[in-house]
């Protein structure tokens, strides 16, 4: 049995009194009795040479296979830039925002994470340049600095450092990834590299090490592969202190051995340690790549770790298998306003991909910009799709295209579903066209409405700044027996994950349901409309939660899960 030293010094702490109370007393009286022990370790993954490398990717598979291994892994993700999270930043900068369980709004990353190891991340696994001075200066203006001078080092490198032993003080993982975002290089990342340099020595080599993603990039007029610019990014991590134990090398191509004894010569790394990453038709492929290249293998050895089992990898294989092997196909449409960058909805496409798997389907993912979209144009757009996704968002553009889309979606029998201002639209949509309140419509978009089917939150109404206030995290949701949500979930209570601000308006609800939408999902405790679904429609479900934040790997979401058998047996009506 192995033990991990923080839950055996809670032990003898609470159960002895000795005079040194340190993990270093701990450890030594363990060897002494002869326990085999594990400390935290600590692994840092930082990138140089370009943006975009995949250092998440590499961090959630790194992770997976440290996890099936038998290891309790978890992953977190430093943010250079100062915002204090990316709740108010536009899709169009940084992608999608995730939610975690507690709340938090963060990176797009720790969707990655999640759908890698099945396991739920929070706020502490988040932290950006913005956050580490608010706390900074919130401490100076309490005066826990004594009257010091506040500076970058020790101050903002000490609190950075704080937050890099966080998750791993409770005792409740063995190892604790760090992804650094931007580049080596880069003026904002500076504090993280130094935090490191010095993490790293009040550490030890043993328990903490550096892997550093690069490029190696392959020149076709030359037709030749280029180390030099990895070369010129160690240099630089060198420059500020730091000599990475492991090389993670982006290409096109395999590298030759003849290219990794170049790498590992001039970047002062074993040969071992050059790890070649070769691009994938899908990042699920990474962590069979990185086994084959034993990258847990040499991290492990590295950190003094125990190799324990090899890998059980027998359900992500079995994954693997159903993606690359489909039986049937659909196209999907996905309706929505950030449509020219992907990343805006990367937890929906992912959904798209364990739904698929799930059901040996490929799922192709048709992007239709809503404010392009309107009565005139829409069965040209949407006639030939198996099913259409409308997807969330904020603000008034694009909101009429969306509505239009599913006029067309529920008059022609299309499987639909709405998500969090999807299922908005829908209600907007119905009462317009079915209820015929005309004027129906939310106030987040017309603030006049006589019929205001959508409106602002009670405990909304008084919020004034927009950073980390929506209704943000888990809620619950209790089903309504003989529904389709019901059927789908397969039992009564549920919790998902929502941001948002804006809520289905009961005072409509009667009228709603008398004509034929169901509010299917309810929160107990404010009587929220979680779920809305028509009775006369083959599958026509909008959700106010976000689900596509709870589907990995592992565990794919039962809602897309039955949108896509929805969408196959409508395909297979269409032939």
């Amino acid at each position: 049995m192995i033990l991990n030293t923080h839950s055996i010094c809670k032990y003898i702490f609470s159960t002895f009194e000795p005079r040194n109370k340190s993990s270093l007393f701990v450890e030594e009286l363990l060897l002494t009795l002869n326990f085999p022990i594990i400390m935290t370790k600590y692994i840092f993954v930082t990138g140089g040479v370009s943006s975009s490398l995949g250092k998440g990717i590499i961090s959630a598979s790194l992770a997976k296979l440290l996890q099936a291994r038998g290891y309790r892994v978890t992953i977190q993700k430093f943010d250079p830039y100062i915002n204090i999270d990316p709740g108010t930043l536009n899709p169009y900068e940084h992608g999608e925002c995730y939610v975690t369980e507690d709340g938090a709004e963060t990176d797009l990353d720790l969707g990655h994470y999640e759908r890698f190891l099945n396991v739920p991340t929070s706020q502490a696994n988040n932290i950006t340049t913005g956050r580490i001075y608010q706390n900074v200066i919130s401490k100076e203006r309490e005066g826990c600095y004594l009257g010091k001078t506040v500076q970058v080092v020790p101050h903002i490198t000490d609190e950075i450092k704080r937050n890099m032993r966080l998750l791993g003080e409770n005792g409740a993982y063995d190892i604790v990834i760090t992804e650094l975002g931007g580049t080596v290089g880069d003026i904002e990342s500076l504090p993280y590299i130094e935090a490191v340099r010095q993490f790293r020595w009040e550490k030890g080599a043993h328990d903490c090490l550096v892997i550093h993603l690069t490029l190696v990039p392959y020149l076709a007029a030359a037709g030749e592969l280029k180390t030099k610019p990895t070369q010129h990014s160690v240099k630089m991590l060198l420059e500020y202190g730091i000599q990475p134990d492991i090389l993670v090398c982006r290409t096109e191509h395999h590298l030759s051995q003849e290219l990794r004894k170049k790498i590992a010569l001039f970047c002062n790394v074993n040969i071992n340690a050059v790890i070649e990453s070769i691009d994938a038709s899908t990042i699920y492929d990474v962590p069979l790549l990185m086994l084959k290249e034993q990258l847990d293998k040499t991290v492990l050895t590295k950190l003094k770790l125990p190799h324990k089992n090899e890998p059980d990898l027998e359900h992500w294989k079995d994954f693997l298998g159903r993606l690359k092997n489909p039986t049937s196909e659909v196209t999907i449409g996905l309706v929505g306003k950030y449509v020219e960058l992907p990343d805006a909805y990367k937890s929906i496409n992912e959904a798209f991909i364990h739904a698929g798997a799930k059901n040996e389907c490929k799922v192709i993912v048709e992007y239709i910009h809503s404010e392009f979209l309107n009565e005139t144009n829409v069965k040209e757009k949407l006639s030939h799709l198996d099913g259409v996704l409308v997807a969330p968002g904020f603000g008034e553009r694009g909101i009429e295209g969306k509505i239009a889309a599913i006029t067309y979606i529920r008059e022609n029998q299309i499987p639909f579903f709405g998500i969090c201002l999807g299922m908005q639209c829908a209600v907007i949509e119905f009462a317009r066209n079915v209820l015929n309140l005309k004027d129906a419509h939310s106030t987040e978009m017309n603030s006049q409405t006589s019929a205001p089917v959508i409106g602002l939150m009670e405990e909304q109404k008084q919020v004034i700044n927009k950073g980390g206030t929506m209704r943000l995290g888990s809620y619950p949701c209790e089903l309504k027996k003989g529904t389709k949500a019901f059927s789908i979930y397969s039992k009564a209570k549920i919790n998902e994950r929502h941001r948002h601000r804006y809520e289905f308006n009961n005072d409509y609800l009667q009228a709603y349901e008398q004509a034929g939408m169901i509010a299917s999902g309810i929160n107990p405790d404010n009587h929220l409309v979680e779920i809305v679904e028509l009775k006369n429609h083959s599958f026509f479900v909008g959700a106010q939660f976000h689900p596509e934040l709870k589907s990995t790997v592992a565990n794919p979401h039962p809602l897309f899960v039955r949108f896509i058998e929805a969408a196959i047996l409508q395909a297979k009506k269409r032939n």
